[in-house]
């Protein structure tokens, strides 16, 4: 989520001459500049925490978010194949191009469910490769998923136009080497509007927030020593329509079919990318919309999963499934029975929806 931030007049802050002496190298240590940057004022006295290391793939998992660190010369491709997503989606989430080559230590943002490591031949970095795996983190331990680092989550700021680092350095209070340290950018510290960068945490734990300006006392205006006029009955306003609530989601042409019937026993997460609908075992699964079955999979746990794909990039998952009466690359029409409840203690089926290979809540669509 961006931080609202508030604009201050500031003045520029001076490189000292050592500065000059940095190689031409991109992939460049920030760390003998950090007594060189004078820190804004009101800033943090207490030094600032290393950022986290990141796991085998090069990510940082923190509780709602995880970022990814870059290699040396790392394209958008191999970055993305690390986490088992396409290069397109990563360079359009970060607003980069796709033939971005990313620095040594920069720090990209992930997408919303990142998937581990699998042995699935389809792994690939396809959507059948990502539903795949999103059902199995579904039921998996933080240790199955990635080591969730402890202690303070950092704050995450999206950059907004006209902002630098020396401005968002001095909105939360912290020095401009340890904001490019942690975010791994380059010699001339240059942000781009939307990039998403991690404010770092004082050794203490302390976790930084927007230092906000004072606000003064607005001097009371001549007029408000004029007694008020008589008290005028409010008009009433007939309510307005909810149109909001009846607005069909981006790339459905309608409400999507309730898949089954049945109470929402666990809600969309960011622990679980759908909903769990309990459902006695043997219930019909129906398609929520017509289609093409674009995957027929079993899980790490051989739970079976379709995956079926609809217009405009649109995918619907279902998955806690038995006895499958279609076939991958078969044609299904909307409310087609597709398979049955499996068996389980409670038994229920897992339905998820997602635009490419990021899911979205399915309650909207339904």
């Amino acid at each position: 989520m961006a931080v609202k931030t508030t604009r201050y007049p500031l003045k520029p802050y001076l490189l000292l001459c050592s500065a000059i002496a940095l190689s031409a190298c991109s992939d460049f240590s920030l760390s003998d500049l950090n007594s060189q940057i004078n820190p804004p004022p009101g800033s943090q006295t207490s030094a600032i925490a290393p950022r986290p290391q990141p796991d085998s793939r090069g990510v940082i998992t923190y509780p709602n978010y995880q970022v990814i660190v870059a290699n040396r010369n790392d394209t958008m491709a191999d970055l993305a194949g690390r986490v088992g997503m396409t290069a397109q989606d990563l360079a359009r989430h970060n607003g980069l191009p796709e033939t971005y080559i990313a620095r040594r230590g920069e720090v990209l943002a992930l997408p919303k469910g990142v998937i581990t490591p699998t042995t699935d031949p389809a792994a690939d970095g396809s959507i059948e490769a990502i539903a795949t795996a999103a059902i199995d983190r579904a039921g998996a331990t933080p240790a199955q998923s990635g080591t969730i680092q402890k202690g303070p989550e950092p704050i995450r700021h999206v950059v907004e136009q006209g902002e630098t680092a020396y401005s968002i350095a001095r909105l939360y209070g912290v020095s401009v080497t340890a904001l490019a340290s942690w975010n791994g950018l380059d010699r001339n510290l240059s942000v781009r509007t939307g990039q998403q960068l991690l404010i770092p945490v004082a050794e203490d734990g302390t976790v930084q927030s927007a230092v906000l300006a004072p606000i003064e006392k607005t001097p009371e205006p001549p007029s408000a020593k004029t007694p008020l006029p008589a008290a005028v009955a409010p008009a009433v306003v007939p309510e307005s329509p909810n149109l909001a609530a009846d607005r069909t989601p981006p790339g459905a042409s309608g409400k999507l079919l309730r898949p089954v019937k049945g109470d929402i026993i666990r809600g969309y997460s960011g622990s679980n990318e759908g909903l769990d609908i309990a459902a006695k075992s043997g219930t019909s699964v129906k398609a929520a919309e017509s289609g093409e079955i674009a995957l027929i999979s079993k899980s790490v746990g051989q739970n079976t999963i379709i995956l079926l794909r609809h217009p405009d990039n649109l995918y619907t998952v279902y998955s806690n499934v038995a006895n499958v009466s279609v076939k991958k690359g078969q044609k299904v029409k909307r409310g087609q029975t597709i398979a049955k409840v499996a068996k389980g203690d409670p038994s229920f089926l897992h339905f998820e929806i997602r635009r490419g290979t990021e899911s979205v809540d399915p309650l909207p669509y339904l």
